[in-house]
C-alpha cells in the first residue's frame, strides 16, 4: 500500500525541513503506521502534501535511506524497510547420516488435514498466488476459449498435452530465461505433484536411495516414501541452498539414484543457488552420472523479477529433469504442471498414460490463452510485490513477538518464511494449540525424513495480508511470556 503523510512541516520552526520530514515518517514507522513494505509517497505527492519543495523530499528520502529506515526500488520508488533483529537461520547438516524411510507420515497426515481448513487462518499452506490472485484474468481467457473451442474444450487432451500450452511453455522459459526449448520436450501433467511422481518413477524404482535438500518439501519426502524409496538429506546452506561438498562426499559414500532438489527457489527456505554452484551440481551429477529431478515450482516468484535458469539448461551432459507448475503462479485449482526432459521424455509419456491417460483440456487451453496475451506475465508482475510486501510485514511480526532468540531465514522469493524456535519449543504441540486457536501453521517435523526439526516452524504469507492474519502472528503462545505452554516432550533438536 502507499502511505498518505497527513501533517504538515513547519516552517517557522528553527529545524531543517528536510530533518522534519525524516522525523514525521519516523514517527509514523516507530508507531506501527507505516509498516514494514509499505510504499511512502512518491516526492511530488509527499512535496504537496506537507508544503516542501522536491529536493527536501529528496533529500530526507536519501537520509533515511542511509538509516536503513526505508528502501529505494527502482521505477518504483521508496518503501519502509524491515529492520528486524532475529538472526538467519543456521546450516542444517543431515542428522540421519544414513537413507531412511519417513516417520512422520501421521503427522503429515493431520497437518495436511489442518491447512486445507478454510476456516483457519492460513499460515500453513504455501498458496502464493492467492495473495493477489489471478481469477478474473483467467475467467476472461477460458470465456474466449470457450467460444472458440466449443465441443473441443471439454473433450480429452493428447497424453504429453495440448501443443498450444507447451508451446506457451516454451517461449515462457525464452523470454524468461533466455533459454531455447523445445516445446517436444514438454509433458503436461496433473499438477506438480504428479510432474514429480512421474519424474521419480521415470528413473528410479523400489529400495532405491533419494538425495534432499534439508530441510525440503514435505511433499517430496511422502512421494519418495510412497514408491518404497529411501531419502537421504545432503547439508543445506539457508543463503546458498545444497553444499556441493556434502553432496560429493554423499555420493562417493551411497549408491543415489538420484538427487530432489530446488536449485532456483526452495522450499521451506526460499533460496536460490548461486549460478555458479548450479553449474558446480551439473558437473558433480555428471561425474556420478546421477538423475537430478528438479522442483521449479516457484522458480517465477523471485521478490527482484529475476528468473534463475534451471540446472537442466546450464550445459553438460548431466541427466535432468525439471518440473515446474502453474499452481504456485497462476491457478492452484487448475492442477496443470509440466516436466521438461529429452532424454526421458517417451518414459514420461509411457507413465502418464497408464497412470492418468491425460490432464484437463479446457484448464490447458485456458493457460496457453493466459500466457499468449501477456496476461501470466502481467500477473506475476503484479503478484511478486505483494508477496515480498507480506514477506517483510510477517519478518517485521515474529521479530516483534516471537522470543528474541528465534532465527529465520531470509527468502528471496516464493511464499513461505522458516523459523527456528528456541530448543524447548515442540513444534508439534504447538500446531495441535494452533488449530485449536483458528490458526494453521506447518511443524518443521515433516521436512525431514527422520524429523528432526522439531523446534522448528514454517509460517507462509502468500495470502490475503489481513488484520486476521496480524492477529494470528501476535497470538500469545508464539511469545517468549508463554513459551512453557509449547515446551512438552522435546524431542532431537539442533
Amino acid at each position: 500500500m502507499t502511505y498518505t503523510v497527513m501533517l504538515q512541516v513547519s516552517k517557522s520552526d528553527d529545524t531543517f525541513l528536510y530533518r522534519q520530514v525524516i522525523d514525521l515518517i519516523s514517527e509514523n514507522i516507530d508507531s506501527g503506521t507505516l509498516r514494514p513494505g509499505d510504499r511512502l509517497p512518491s516526492l511530488r505527492k509527499m512535496s504537496r502534501t506537507v508544503g516542501v519543495s522536491i529536493p527536501t523530499v529528496r533529500q530526507a528520502y536519501v537520509e533515511l535511506e542511509r538509516q536503513r529506515r526505508v528502501e529505494s526500488r527502482p521505477q518504483s520508488g521508496f518503501y519502509v524497510r524491515y529492520r528486524g533483529g532475529n538472526a538467519i537461520v543456521r546450516p542444517t547438516p543431515s542428522y540421519a547420516g544414513n537413507p531412511i524411510s519417513l516417520n512422520c507420515r501421521t503427522l503429515m497426515e493431520r497437518v495436511y488435514n489442518g491447512i486445507n481448513d478454510p476456516a483457519l487462518v492460513p499460515l500453513g499452506i504455501a498458496n502464493p498466488t492467492m495473495a493477489k490472485p489471478a481469477a478474473k484474468a483467467l475467467h476472461r481467457a477460458m470465456k474466449r476459449v470457450m467460444a472458440r473451442a466449443e465441443e473441443r474444450s471439454i473433450g480429452y487432451s493428447a497424453t504429453l498435452g495440448e501443443p498450444a500450452l507447451r508451446r506457451q511453455i516454451a517461449y515462457h522459459y525464452l523470454d524468461t530465461t533466455g533459454v531455447q526449448v523445445d516445446p517436444e520436450h514438454i509433458g503436461i501433467t496433473n499438477g506438480g505433484q504428479e510432474a514429480l511422481l512421474l519424474a521419480l518413477k521415470g528413473v528410479a524404482s523400489e529400495g532405491d536411495v533419494i538425495a534432499v535438500e534439508t530441510p525440503t518439501y514435505h511433499g517430496l519426502l511422502e512421494l519418495i516414501d510412497s514408491l518404497g524409496m529411501l531419502a537421504i538429506e545432503v547439508e543445506t546452506c539457508p543463503e546458498e541452498g545444497v553444499v556441493i561438498a556434502e553432496l560429493e562426499r554423499t555420493l562417493q559414500t551411497h549408491d543415489v539414484k538420484a538427487c530432489m532438489f530446488s536449485t532456483t527457489l526452495s522450499n521451506p527456505l526460499g533460496v536460490t543457488m548461486p549460478e555458479k554452484d548450479r553449474r558446480r551440481l551439473v558437473e558433480v551429477l555428471e561425474r556420478y552420472d546421477t538423475v537430478l529431478i528438479e522442483d521449479d515450482v516457484y522458480g517465477d516468484l523471485r521478490f527482484d523479477g529475476v528468473r534463475p535458469v534451471p540446472a537442466q539448461f546450464l550445459g553438460g551432459g548431466a541427466r535432468i529433469i525439471t518440473c515446474g507448475s502453474f499452481s504456485k503462479t497462476a491457478a492452484p485449482g487448475y492442477r496443470i504442471g509440466w516436466v521438461v526432459t529429452d532424454r526421458y521424455i517417451d518414459k514420461i509419456e509411457q507413465l502418464k498414460r497408464s497412470f492418468s491417460c491425460s490432464s484437463g483440456l479446457l484448464q490447458q487451453l485456458t493457460l496457453a490463452e493466459f500466457l499468449a496475451t501477456g496476461d501470466y506475465s502481467r500477473h506475476l508482475k503484479a503478484l511478486r510485490p505483494v508477496l515480498k510486501q507480506n514477506a517483510e510485514r510477517m519478518a517485521a511480526l515474529v521479530s516483534e513477538h516471537f522470543p528474541a532468540d528465534t532465527r529465520t531465514s531470509k527468502p528471496v522469493g516464493g511464499a513461505v518464511s522458516w523459523l527456528e524456535m528456541p530448543g524447548g519449543v515442540n513444534a508439534e504441540a504447538l500446531f495441535d494449540e494452533a488449530i485449536e486457536a483458528g490458526i494453521s501453521i506447518t511443524p518443521g517435523h515433516i521436512f525431514s525424513p527422520c524429523s528432526c526439526y522439531t523446534n522448528f516452524l514454517r509460517l507462509s504469507y502468500g495470502h490475503p495480508w489481513t488484520e486476521r492474519t496480524e492477529e494470528a502472528m501476535r497470538w500469545r503462545p508464539f511469545s517468549a511470556a508463554t513459551r512453557a505452554r509449547v515446551c512438552r516432550s522435546p524431542r532431537n533438536t539442533h
